[in-house]
């Protein structure tokens, strides 16, 4: 591999027409990845995709927004997570973004269902992938998300790790999760916004992955298509140039950073 794509849904319906010819260019172009699972049914599909692709590895899990209509359910997940090519857990998390939306019942339920995949990431020995989303001009789902972190690192004797997906915090957030053996990655956003720039500029590289969230946020290239994990390439060499660095040894070093934390 030379690029690792730490967060796409290419088992998505998005891919029914074209799914082999993108997964022989991601082969062509040497591009691996993790394909990630939002609710049971696309966990299940991540791990079919997964088994059949060497490059390619799955995690399982419930997404935020999904509990409501399906709330976690361990044995399932579990059932998942003994899969040698389930590299991690998740995408779970707090989504805070539409605070109409946000009841506190609804609230609760999302904090329940990260501590139980927490503690599911915990038996596994597995790294959790997180999607966190704040109310617009806050912090408030990282706070909740930190503290929530800390508290099950400290009952399962600090074995947690994991990266924090599609990372829109600052500096403050990024260190805290650090400390708790956290990377965050970047998507194609960076590649036409510079909300960013300041954070990928300050943290260490060896905390940061790429990842293209595929099929959302194509890069400035292709704005408003569908995007792919071809564009990790892209999203890459976005990160050297704001960093001022080597395009391949960035490359390198978030591939090894990725390889290091799914065990890939």
């Amino acid at each position: 591999m030379r690029y690792f794509d730490a967060h796409c849904h290419v088992q998505f319906d998005d891919y029914a027409d074209d799914q082999a010819t993108l997964l022989e260019r991601m082969r062509e172009r040497e591009i691996g990845g993790v394909v990630v699972g939002v609710d049971q049914r696309s966990s299940e599909e991540a791990l079919a995709l997964a088994e059949r692709h060497d490059e390619l590895w799955a995690a399982v899990g419930t997404h935020p927004n999904r509990i409501a209509q399906e709330p976690f359910d361990h044995d399932f997940y579990a059932a998942l997570a003994r899969h040698p090519k389930v590299v991690a857990v998740g995408e779970c998390g707090l989504d805070y973004y539409r605070p109409s939306e946000l009841t506190s019942e609804v609230k609760r339920a999302q904090q329940a269902a990260l501590r139980a995949h927490a503690d599911l990431a915990a038996e596994f020995g597995k790294p959790l992938v997180i999607h966190a989303r704040p109310s617009k001009g806050t912090q408030d789902a990282y706070r909740d998300l930190i503290a929530i972190v800390r508290e099950k690192n400290v009952q399962h004797g600090g074995r947690l790790r994991g990266d924090v997906h599609f990372f829109v915090g600052g500096l403050e957030e990024a260190h805290a999760l650090f400390a708790l053996d956290f990377t965050i990655s970047f998507t194609a956003v960076i590649t036409f916004a510079h909300e960013y720039d300041a954070v990928i500029r300050a943290v260490p590289l060896e905390r940061i992955l790429s990842e293209t969230d595929a099929p959302y946020v194509a890069p400035a290239s292709r704005r408003h298509e569908r995007n792919d994990p071809l564009a990790v390439e892209e999203v890459v060499r976005r990160i050297a140039e704001i960093r001022g660095e080597d395009e391949d040894a960035v490359r390198e070093a978030i591939l090894a950073n990725a390889r290091g934390l799914f065990g890939v």
